[in-house]
């Protein structure tokens, strides 16, 4: 954990068994919910990536976007939104990814991100690293430059990290 991290820490709730058997649920509600611990959140990520010009932030569906906005507002960065399957409406480009369970699909605007423009791609959770990469993969499909990823929880034992190498990675808190 970062020295921010264990303070972010207290402020997530786990919930036992959710959704299912055997599962520690990380829910960030509660943390988001505090005006003090979702601006230190947000300020910790948008103080590791100040250094870089930063023309875009990608948040992905959906808790990415809660922390993405205000990074890409701190930054004077645009915000682009890589989306669930069917949920944009203009010409996208998509990937598709595998889950423990099956697969899922992440799409982009085809016009979101030009050839060269630099994106800090943000969201609440790093697991496996399956969405990540997808959404590291979509941002490369258009040409862009992935500065690095942002991420409010890293959940170690799963090795997310192992799935996007070569890439600078920021976790807030991790388990």
């Amino acid at each position: 954990m970062t020295d921010i991290g264990p303070r972010l820490a207290a402020q997530i709730r786990t919930i036992p068994d959710f959704p299912i058997r055997g599962i520690q649920f990380r829910d960030i509600t509660t943390l988001i919910k505090d005006p003090t611990g979702f601006r230190q959140a947000v300020d910790a990520i948008v103080e590791s990536f100040r250094g870089e010009q930063i023309d875009i932030v990608s948040g992905v569906e959906s808790r990415g976007f809660i922390f993405a906005t205000p990074v890409a507002y701190a930054l004077s960065a645009g915000f682009v939104p890589v989306r669930k399957l069917g949920r944009l409406p203009a010409e996208s480009i998509r990937v598709e990814y595998a889950l423990e369970y099956g697969t899922n699909t992440l799409e982009v605007h085809r016009d979101a991100v030009r050839p060269g423009q630099r994106v800090l791609v943000v969201d609440d959770l790093l697991a496996t690293g399956g969405t990540a990469a997808a959404a590291v993969d979509l941002i490369q499909q258009l040409g862009g430059v992935v500065v690095g990823l942002a991420f409010l929880v890293e959940l170690r034992d799963l090795r997310g990290r192992e799935r996007l190498p070569g890439q600078t990675i920021r976790s807030l808190v991790e388990y």
